[in-house]
């Protein structure tokens, strides 16, 4: 992907400038910049990160590396609520599958995806830290501990 002049001229380009000054235009400060952007955008849009490449003067390449190399970005738009469903062990044989296919059907979507009016994002992960909880969700930050299927719709109401 060649890195072509981009001129902050429109309102995401001086979000993102305004990001990478707080950061003191530093290459060693590149998750952080991506973390800020992604905070900000809730997703790391291509434009942003040629933009990124190009002030920091990294190859895109490397940017682009450490977009995708973490799970905690993404290069796709995110919905207003991500829930995040526990399928490590504990949860796994809690039922945590059920829980993510229960959600599945009720968003109609599946994992990993973003419904189309970017409401909601569903991803498994391996881990949630709160096993003594399982089967456990996290919607932005909020834990839902020994979540059965029929406990969906009623997570689900408090973010509609």
């Amino acid at each position: 992907m060649p890195i072509e002049t981009v001129v902050a001229s429109e309102p995401l380009l001086e979000k993102v400038d305004e990001i990478i000054a707080k950061h003191h235009y530093e290459e060693s400060s590149l998750i952080g910049i991506l973390q800020d952007v992604q905070k900000e955008f809730n997703y790391l849009p291509i434009k942003a990160l040629k933009h990124v490449a190009h002030t920091l003067d990294v190859p895109i390449s490397r940017v682009y590396n450490v977009a995708t190399f973490y799970r905690a970005f993404t290069l796709k738009p995110r919905g207003k609520y991500t829930i995040s469903v526990c399928l490590g062990t504990a949860c796994h044989v809690r039922g945590g599958k059920r829980v993510v296919e229960e959600l599945e059907r009720r968003l109609g979507i599946k994992a990993p995806d973003t419904t189309s009016d970017l409401k909601y994002s569903l991803q498994p992960v391996n881990c949630l830290g709160a096993c003594a909880l399982g089967p456990v969700i996290v919607v932005n930050g909020e834990y839902h501990g020994q979540v059965t299927p029929k406990k969906v719709e009623g997570i689900l109401k408090k973010y509609q």
